[in-house]
């Protein structure tokens, strides 16, 4: 049987995940419907860890596979974001409830109020927070009762499908910046995909990935390191608080990066026909010339393209 969101539908086709009341095409590499634009959200930073504000489109070099590329599209820090919060409901998770239904809260009313916001919370399957009806919210209020009538932990852990599903869920935004933010211990005991199969989806999408692993120190099944792994390859940050307490400060930070976030994008020149990963590199430099820390994702996987 194909598992269910509450109010959305999952197939599995071999073995893509498709949300079928909100898109019938997988969530493949999201060039948008501009040509074949590679989007990279990336955060800067100075010598001493504090964000590189006021950069424009002529701060920045874009190199894929060490070939320099031309910036087509340029969005400045602070721009609204679609932002997904994928929150384990498994059983291990009660404890932390309330604290992170506060979290999360507070995460809207700090965020850039033209934000779209939803939410996925999983155990042994996925299910939506919002009602379908309206998919996204930028409202504190809304998401605070759906959280409270959704979010009740039992059960084992999705985590890779929900995952899977949150990047397909991003995909129909309408911003042009995309980032989940997962909130789990890292492991995985109830998905119909594995691991191999959820890095091709996070290298296929321009999502950023923000990672925060409430992890029992003691529990064999929890995986942290896993997390990290999968916020790396997106370009995002892992976090791991000492307590639950610790997950109002681990989204804080979230937010700021956000928010101290550009979006570029360039149309790949690309020499190389055939499918496959490729490599990025963002080089960036303040206004006096002083050379910057780009944090972004390390490259997509390339569509095959007609010789």
């Amino acid at each position: 049987m194909s598992p269910s969101i509450r109010g959305v539908h999952l197939a599995v086709i071999a073995p893509i995940i498709i949300l079928t009341t909100l898109s019938a095409s997988p969530p493949q590499a999201q060039f948008k419907a501009r040509s074949e634009l590679v989007v990279l959200n990336v955060r800067v930073t100075d010598r001493h860890g504090s964000y590189a504000t006021g950069l424009t489109a002529d701060s920045f070099r874009i190199f894929e596979e060490g070939r320099p590329q031309e910036i087509r599209f340029f969005e400045r820090a602070d721009a609204p974001i679609t932002v997904g919060l994928i929150i384990d409901s498994s059983g291990s998770m009660r404890e932390a409830r309330d604290r992170v239904i506060a979290a999360s809260v507070e995460f809207i009313e700090t965020s850039n109020p033209e934000d779209e916001v939803f939410g996925l919370v999983f155990s042994d399957s996925v299910h939506t927070v919002l009602e379908g009806s309206t998919p996204f919210t930028g409202d504190a209020r809304t998401l605070r009762s759906a959280l409270t009538n959704v979010f009740q932990p039992d059960g084992q852990t999705a985590l890779y499908d929900a995952i899977a599903a949150g990047l397909a869920y991003a995909a129909q935004g309408s911003r042009d910046r995309r980032a989940l933010v997962v909130v789990s211990d890292g492991g995985d005991n109830a998905s119909r995909i594995d691991f191999g199969e959820i890095k091709k989806r996070v290298e296929a999408s321009d999502a950023v990935i923000y990672t925060v692993a409430l992890a029992d120190p003691f529990d064999l099944d929890s995986d942290p390191k896993r997390l990290a792994r999968i916020a790396e390859m997106s370009g995002g940050k892992a976090f791991a608080p000492k307590d639950v307490a610790g997950v109002h400060e681990a989204f804080a930070q979230i937010v700021r990066d956000i928010r101290h976030s550009y979006t570029m994008g360039y149309e790949p020149n690309r020499t190389d026909p055939r499918a496959g990963f490729r490599r990025i590199s963002v080089e960036a430099r303040a206004p006096d010339g002083r050379r910057l820390t780009v944090h972004t994702r390390r490259g997509y996987v390339a569509q095959a393209t007609a010789q």
